[in-house]
């Protein structure tokens, strides 16, 4: 099983009352059809797959190359998984809903009975490597936290990048974790377009300078002073120019003052690993890359520019493509499903007699 990331066009429609309404439903039946056979945690997994996610929102008839269907389906899916109790749960969403992730996981943990923090903060920590660690240039607007019963957990979220009008989608499974969470998370990639220079220290490549990263937070006298680096032009230093995407790095102004700053509240908390010091509250994009450009310069270990990031029809789409949503057809397939589902029941029950 694949997870990875996905590359969308931004879609600015709104997805009809009707069309999400039978989503909801379609949703929700393929949901119980899936648990029943395979159970929750089959289903989790194949959430965390993009292809198979992919399909999903195609099959729920949204459109298959948009932004939008990330959005619409994992709202969709959540608000039928609100009305079945499946052992699988979603929490967050699109914009202010995704902030209300971690009030959603602690309603939730008040409500099944176990302890909700770390689950919150493997949610702020997955939004800060999306974030900080891959400087791709889409920004994480959408977020949603899966659990199932036995506390396996999925993350869906969806950055933006608004000059090229396109959307990423991350997908995370917490049994493809290694013991290093930062390090290439993303195993299975799907995407319209890479970029060619992005910051990725989720690279075995840059395994050397993530590390040292925190080496240096832990020695502020010594880090201040090589901060100096970044102020000195790019003809001083003997290495050729390096661009990140939407990021000259090596021409970029850092704001010194505030670094010192930063770096100073930060290493007052002694971070031992990266993980550490992402979840510290002003550690941002900005600063990681001020620190593993330092790395780089001074201290040559290397960071990777590799950019991490690499459908089928069944009801059309909402706006058309590749054809109109047939609703008949869609009510068909429902009643039909259902029907499948209720004899599936009907035969276990049957056996268990």
């Amino acid at each position: 099983m694949k997870t990875g990331i996905a590359t969308l066009s931004l879609d600015s429609g709104k997805c009809p009352k009707w069309l999400f309404e039978r989503m909801k439903t379609l949703a929700g039946i393929m949901s119980e059809i899936i648990v029943e056979e395979f159970g929750e945690e089959e289903f989790l997994k194949k959430l965390s797959d993009p292809f198979w996610f992919q399909a999903f929102g195609c099959v729920l008839a949204f459109d298959w190359n948009s932004s939008g269907l990330t959005v619409t389906t994992t709202a969709a899916l959540k608000a039928a998984l609100q009305e079945k109790d499946l052992g699988i749960y979603i929490c967050g969403g699109k914009g202010k809903i995704s902030r209300k992730t971690p009030e959603e996981l602690l309603n939730l943990g008040e409500k099944l009975g176990f302890d909700p923090q770390p689950y919150i903060n493997y949610s702020r920590l997955i939004a800060k490597i999306d974030n900080s660690l891959i400087q791709d240039g889409f920004n994480i607007y959408h977020h949603t936290f899966i659990i199932t019963k036995n506390r396996n957990f999925a993350v869906i979220q969806q950055g933006m990048d608004i000059s090229y009008k396109l959307a990423r989608r991350y997908h995370w499974w917490s049994g493809a974790f290694k013991k290093d969470i930062t390090l290439e998370p993303h195993t299975g990639i799907v995407s319209q377009k890479i970029l060619k220079n992005v910051l990725n220290l989720t690279a075995k490549e840059s395994l050397e300078n993530k590390n040292l990263i925190v080496e240096l937070i832990n020695s502020p006298k010594e880090l201040i002073k090589d901060l100096r680096f970044l102020e000195k032009p790019v003809k001083s230093l003997f290495l050729p120019k390096t661009e990140f995407k939407y990021h000259p790095v090596l021409e970029e102004k850092f704001d010194i003052k505030r670094l010192k700053k930063t770096i100073e509240r930060a290493s007052f908390l002694e971070p031992k690993t990266i993980e550490d010091l992402l979840l510290f509250e002003g550690i941002g994009p900005k600063t990681i890359r001020a620190l593993s450009l330092i790395g780089e310069l001074i201290y040559h270990k290397p960071v990777s520019k590799i950019d991490p990031a690499r459908y089928s029809f069944a009801h059309g789409g909402k706006d058309g493509t590749p054809f109109p949503v047939d609703r008949k057809v869609y009510d068909e397939t429902i009643r039909i499903l259902n029907k499948a589902l209720v004899i599936s029941k009907q035969k276990k029950l049957f056996i268990k007699r």
